[in-house]
């Protein structure tokens, strides 16, 4: 099945799998919270902005969301400025 297949349901629901198993603790917390707190209201662009932030390496998306890294271009706006801030990540005591 290819991208264009999918219903928007079942490319939300393999986006957010992915978010929440990308290899290690942090990042699934990271992407995971994040498509969790914010996905329900992206648009098709930023639902692409996601699924394109995905195919990216964990340690540079983590570099990049804790400002050790310079943000790339064709990732930088609001949606990055809301990933940097961390503050839709909720751990229990």
């Amino acid at each position: 099945m290819t991208d264009a297949d999918q219903t928007h349901d079942q490319m939300m629901r393999r986006l957010r799998f992915r978010a929440w198993h990308r290899g290690t603790r942090e990042m699934d917390y990271m992407m995971g919270c994040f498509f969790d707190r914010f996905a329900a209201g992206w648009n098709a662009e930023q639902i692409g902005w996601f699924a394109d932030l995905l195919k990216e390496e964990d340690p540079d998306v983590m570099a990049w969301a804790m400002g050790t890294a310079d943000v790339p271009d064709r990732f930088a706006g609001p949606q990055m400025d809301a990933l940097k801030k961390l503050d839709f990540v909720s751990i229990a005591p």
